[in-house]
């Protein structure tokens, strides 16, 4: 992402948020003559104690540095949650940004060996680039849906639109895929310097109707509903139920740790598919 890129971001960001919000729901009169919906760029200013030529120019996606100070009105005045808070702020300059690292994404050996420990619940690592860099045979039992996984592309945000499979695995496919969209974006702005996003997106949005669609939506406080109950229709071990938690990895900008917590039915299926399953077949090489 270059600097007029973020510029082009950060506007397209502050016209979706305004755009939704009525007068109304900030406690200013209605007008019944406005030609769009949602606030006017004069009503945000006000509310944000900004001038409107400032905030303007930041619509307009002009080379302007507003201060964290600044950026915090908007929030308020835009009612962001607090994902989308720390968005705007990572797109305003006000937030610490992680340069991209050429050097591959370094899995430590004790990780490694926690996450295989926590079989047969599923457990794995995510990268920045929303990859699965290391996983245990119960997490690869249930993401691989069944097919080789040594064979497969780990990424998750590419998988879960162009592999047909995932719409029959999961009841909220459109839930879960839109999730993806919103980690795809923050991860862009987070890591600017790194050209796979800005491809990955392009891809993505020549392959997927569903991914323009959620991708317009500009939809970033899906980020912080990473956690919680899921639900899979597996093609081999039926219906599993899961309630995930997300453990972020220190001194790996961009790392996380996944785990699947099962339910007890879900759990015995996981144990006996487990038990006669080829060892090899379920983990990762040792060079991986």
């Amino acid at each position: 992402m270059s600097e007029a890129e973020r510029r082009q971001a950060l506007s397209e960001f502050l016209r979706t948020c305004r755009a939704r919000l009525s007068p109304a729901d900030v406690g200013l009169p209605d007008s019944r003559r406005r030609r769009t919906p949602g606030l006017r760029r004069e009503e945000v200013a006000l509310l944000a104690n900004i001038g409107i030529a400032w905030y303007v120019s930041l619509e307009q996606g002009r080379d302007v540095h507003p201060s964290r100070e600044v950026l915090e009105s908007i929030a308020d005045a835009l009612q962001l949650t607090t994902a989308e808070r720390q968005h705007l702020l990572v797109l305003g300059g006000q937030h610490p940004i992680t340069s991209f690292v050429t050097e591959d994404e370094i899995m430590n050996p004790i990780l490694q060996m926690a996450i295989r420990a926590l079989d047969p619940h599923p457990a794995f690592v995510m990268g920045r680039r929303l990859d699965i860099l290391s996983w245990n045979r119960a997490a690869a039992a249930v993401l691989s849906y069944g097919q080789d996984v040594n064979s497969l592309p780990w990424n998750t945000v590419w998988s879960h639109f162009m592999d047909p499979c995932t719409r029959e695995v999961y009841p909220d496919w459109e839930t879960s895929a839109a999730l993806m969209v919103a980690h795809l974006r923050t991860g862009r702005a987070s890591f600017p310097n790194d050209p796979w996003f800005g491809d990955m997106i392009d891809k993505l949005r020549e392959e997927s109707s569903f991914f323009r669609l959620c991708w317009a939506r500009y939809d970033v406080d899906r980020v912080d509903q990473v956690d919680g109950h899921k639900e899979m229709n597996h093609p081999i071990l039926g219906y599993l139920e899961f309630d995930s938690v997300t453990l972020l990895v220190p001194m790996q900008p961009g790392m996380r740790m996944i785990l699947y917590n099962a339910s007890p039915a879900t759990l015995s299926r996981l144990e006996h598919y487990l038990a006669v399953s080829s060892p090899e077949y379920l983990v990762q090489h040792d060079s991986d």
